[in-house]
Order: C-alpha cells, then sequence, then structure tokens
C-alpha cells in the first residue's frame, strides 16, 4: 500500500544517473540534507545505472534520459523488467521531450524538468516511492497526445495487449479511463461524473489491473494507443 510505503521511517535509496558530473553532484548535494533520503550510488549512463542498480537495490532512480552507451528510456526499460521494485523517476531538460513518453512507455514512474526547485526533486522522489506518478495531469496529457502517433484501432488479433484488455473494462471504468486520458484529476473527474473521489480511485485502481498497466501515465499512454482519444500531430520543428 502507498501509505505504508510513504509512513516508512527508513531512509529512501536513490541512485542518480547523469552524464554530466557536475549535475550529478548538484543533486547528491541537494538530497544530502534530508535524512529521509540516501544516495547510494551515482552513474554516468544507462549501462552503469542499471548494473548500479543491480548492486544497490535503490528505491529510487533519477534517471536522465539522454545519456552516452546506453540512454535513458533503455535502462528504465531493463530496470522495469529486471528489478520492478526500483522505481524511476526520469529527468528532462524540457518539458515537451519525446523521450519523456518513450521512458514513460518503458516503465518511468514519473518526470522532471532539469530546472524543478530542490523542492520538488525531493517531493517528486517520495511521491515516486510512495507507488503514486510524478507527472502534473495536464502536462501529461500534453506530452502523450503530442508523441504517441495517433493511428485507427488496429484489429483485435493486432492490439496492443492493453487495448486487447480494455475489452474486460465496464462502461463507468471506460468513462474514468477517457476522463483520466483527458488530463481530469481525481476531484475532477468525481465532479463531471457525480461520484464520490474514493469511488474514483476505486476504479482507478480496478482500470489499472484489468488493463496491466501501473500507472496513471502508462494508463494514458493506452489511452491513445488503443484509440480510446485521438492524439493530435507532434509539434513541428523546422
Amino acid at each position: 500500500m502507498p501509505d505504508a510505503v510513504a509512513e516508512s521511517r527508513d531512509p529512501i535509496r536513490v541512485l542518480i544517473a547523469d552524464d554530466q558530473p557536475l549535475v550529478r553532484r548538484g543533486l547528491a548535494l541537494i538530497l544530502g540534507p534530508d535524512p529521509a533520503v540516501t544516495v547510494v550510488a551515482e552513474a554516468e549512463n544507462g549501462e552503469q545505472a542499471v548494473a548500479l542498480a543491480r548492486e544497490h537495490r535503490p528505491d529510487v532512480v533519477v534517471m536522465d534520459i539522454r545519456m552516452p552507451v546506453l540512454d535513458g528510456v533503455a535502462a528504465t526499460e531493463r530496470l522495469a523488467r529486471e528489478l520492478p521494485e526500483c522505481r524511476v523517476l526520469a529527468l528532462s531538460t524540457f518539458d515537451m521531450d519525446e523521450y519523456v513518453v518513450s521512458a514513460l512507455r518503458a516503465g518511468a514512474c514519473g518526470f522532471l524538468p532539469k530546472d524543478s526547485s530542490p523542492e520538488e526533486l525531493v517531493a517528486a522522489i517520495r511521491t515516486v516511492r510512495a507507488g503514486e506518478a510524478v507527472v502534473a495531469p495536464r502536462l501529461l496529457t500534453r506530452l502523450i497526445s503530442a508523441y504517441v502517433r495517433s493511428e485507427p484501432p488496429a484489429p483485435r488479433t493486432r492490439r496492443q495487449p492493453a487495448a486487447e484488455r480494455a475489452d474486460g473494462l465496464t462502461p463507468r471504468e471506460s468513462e474514468v479511463w477517457r476522463l483520466l486520458a483527458t488530463g481530469l484529476d481525481n476531484g475532477e473527474i468525481s465532479r463531471t461524473m457525480e461520484i464520490s473521489v474514493s469511488t474514483v480511485k476505486n476504479y482507478i485502481t480496478s482500470i489499472f489491473d484489468k488493463l496491466g498497466v501501473r500507472d496513471r501515465a502508462q494508463a494514458v499512454i493506452a489511452a491513445y494507443e488503443s484509440g480510446l482519444v485521438e492524439a493530435r500531430q507532434p509539434p513541428r520543428t523546422d
């Protein structure tokens, strides 16, 4: 249960992965004074991050997305597969970054821009450790709608696992999933559907279980990939 994890007296074990030594040292200095956090290792690339995670078993990996040797997306995918109890908080230089969506799809529990405040970093680590996703709902849907390819729903024989499992959702669960995917938080879903927040939370727990996703970010990605909501075209860069 997230609350039980959040109330644990054991320090949160953190591994920092960034290819820039000054960034690694800065993050370690930010986290150092907090008695609830212990930095157990620092990695300069994704491959080293995976190796050190195997050795130190951190609770949270603060993972730069763009790194040499093995990038943060690939490292996140390996950690999600090999050490699912280790949660990844992705870092990005830019709010709108297609690599962020790739990291969330790979299993990251959230992301922060690198210009976030020290207080935001510590709060995000605590939230991720507690089993929650760290992405503002509307920023999450902006990211995903911009960078998840918009395609017609695939035939049943070629649908993604989450889309296939969506057939098991009740009509009310499908509506909660749709509202979640458009960026509404639990309170807004509650008011829109005229149900209690606790009922919304129960629906979301059931949705995650039926879709086989770990958190809100992966549920939103699945909604776009399944065709439940429509993605807009990515912004032009030329």
